[in-house]
């Protein structure tokens, strides 16, 4: 099962990084979006599973918070810009999601109990939040020209809230059916 795991995961990885979302359509924030939800919230996960005896990085906590701060860092505007325009740039901010995916979700599920649970409720809430606000913003954040993903053309403001609204649900709940699973185990008769 753990080689399954392992296969899907970089099999997601490759559709995700080779395909029109990082290429054709990066000057998309909806399209820069599903990339990111694909590596953090499905890749991330699949490559935590299939490699569950890997030693633990860093425990759940620090791996929260450098997750927090990576997602958050990147979806600042000059950051966001620097990988619509930059290979490098998009090259590194999908590098650090990978990574910063992939030590929480391993870090969360080796740990398991409820440093693992609150880790991963904590990263659904902020995701929660930042895919709200760029939902929900009044102007947009990214870019001021329309744009193409997957073939549709947006404008600048409903490039972000679609972004956003990705964000929303993918992120926020991936993140929160990993937490509630860990504490359906914990709470399990037994554990």
């Amino acid at each position: 099962m753990r080689s399954a795991f392992l296969i899907a995961g970089l099999a997601v990885l490759a559709l995700i990084w080779g395909g029109p979302l990082l290429g054709t359509d990066r000057a998309s924030f909806a399209a820069h979006m599903i990339a990111h939800m694909g590596v953090v919230a499905l890749t991330a996960p699949l490559l935590a599973l299939g490699l569950p005896g890997m030693p633990a990085l860093l425990g759940p906590g620090v791996a929260t918070v450098v997750e927090f701060l990576l997602v958050w860092g990147w979806h600042a505007p000059a950051l966001r810009a620097a990988a619509e325009t930059s290979l490098p740039a998009t090259v590194a901010e999908q590098a650090s999601f990978l990574a910063a995916g992939f030590l929480l979700w391993h870090a969360c599920l080796r740990a398991g109990g409820l440093a693992g649970a609150v880790g991963l409720l904590f990263t659904s809430m902020h995701m929660t939040l930042l895919g709200a606000l760029l939902a929900l913003a009044p102007r947009p954040l990214y870019g001021t020209a329309s744009v193409t993903c997957l073939g549709l053309t947006l404008g600048p403001g409903a490039d972000q809230n679609f972004g956003g609204t990705v964000m929303l649900a993918v992120g926020a709940l991936a993140y929160l059916a990993g937490g509630l699973a860990l504490m359906t185990r914990m709470l399990e008769p037994g554990r």
